[in-house]
């Protein structure tokens, strides 16, 4: 998920030195897809044109489950509740959505922008397929704190995020991010997706 502030801060964490993967890197907050995401009840959906795009290429239900996991995954880590608040909190057997809903929030699905995908070559025994949310941090409520997975968890000016032990692929979503937010005011759900594969050393991006 990528928690944007005013238009030129984007909120980054570092992964601690214990992790095997990416030790040390900075990295926006997000994981892997767990099995409530799916099913937890949420009474906002995804804008069409965002749900639209993630379904070119896979189901509704894995569109959703795919932003419901960056919702969560932004909280358990952050602390930060990308959601809208309701009169009466809704209620789920999920352990990893109960204390967010209790908050008496319901995620904010319908803010988020679907702005790029990222999958690993073959090869490596660390791979992944990742999708990058993007949201305005005027949707998040509460203080940052989090699980402890990510160290160092604060607000950058975007302009100085280049500067930061980054991903390459953290790299390239960060420079069209900042093209997209120089060139317009509101959200930019209408722009095609970019899909980053590396081949050999280089990446090749796909428009989708």
């Amino acid at each position: 998920m990528i928690v944007v502030r005013d238009g030129t801060e984007i909120l980054l964490g570092r992964r601690s030195t214990k992790h095997v993967f990416m030790p040390d890197w900075y990295v926006f907050p997000g994981g892997a897809v767990d099995r409530g995401d799916a099913r937890v009840p949420s009474l906002l959906d995804l804008h069409p044109a965002v749900r639209a795009k993630l379904e070119r290429a896979c189901s509704p239900a894995r569109a959703r489950a795919l932003a419901m996991a960056a919702i969560r995954e932004t909280f358990e880590e952050t602390g930060l509740i990308i959601g809208k608040r309701v009169d009466h909190p809704l209620t789920t057997r999920s352990e990893h959505w109960r204390e967010f809903y209790a908050a008496g929030y319901v995620p904010a699905l319908d803010e988020l922008d679907f702005s790029a995908r990222a999958i690993t070559p073959i090869g490596p025994p660390r791979r992944f397929d990742a999708r990058f949310f993007t949201v305005d941090a005027c949707h998040a409520h509460g203080a940052l704190g989090g699980n402890g997975e990510l160290e160092d968890l604060r607000w950058i000016p975007i302009d100085e995020v280049f500067e930061m032990p980054l991903a390459s692929v953290t790299r390239l979503v960060l420079m069209l991010l900042r093209e997209r937010l120089a060139a317009s005011d509101g959200p930019p759900v209408d722009h095609p997706v970019p899909v980053f594969r590396e081949i050999g050393r280089r990446h090749v991006v796909e428009h989708r």
